[in-house]
């Protein structure tokens, strides 16, 4: 899809290859992160980072991705839709 397979292999290991990323990509991740394992943990400091990087308008955007990505692959698994 025009992805770098490097860029890719590194969201596995971001701490390792954080040079990989712009400060923007890495708030973003971390906030995916927080938001995929316990959104009620998205703190202050955090909204914050995002509000440096991102205007109100893409803050909402990027939650609903992050949020919309969640329920498809908890629906997914759910379902057992990628089991053969």
């Amino acid at each position: 899809m025009g992805l770098d397979e490097a860029l890719l292999d590194a969201l596995f290991n971001i701490d390792q290859h954080r040079a990989l990323f712009t400060d923007r990509e890495l708030v973003a991740l971390r906030y995916a992160e927080i938001m995929t394992t316990s959104a009620r943990d998205v703190s202050e400091e955090l909204y914050d980072e995002l509000q440096a990087h991102f205007d109100d308008g893409e803050i909402v955007e990027l939650t609903t991705v992050i949020g919309m990505f969640n329920f498809f692959n908890r629906f997914a698994d759910a379902l057992k839709l990628d089991e053969h």
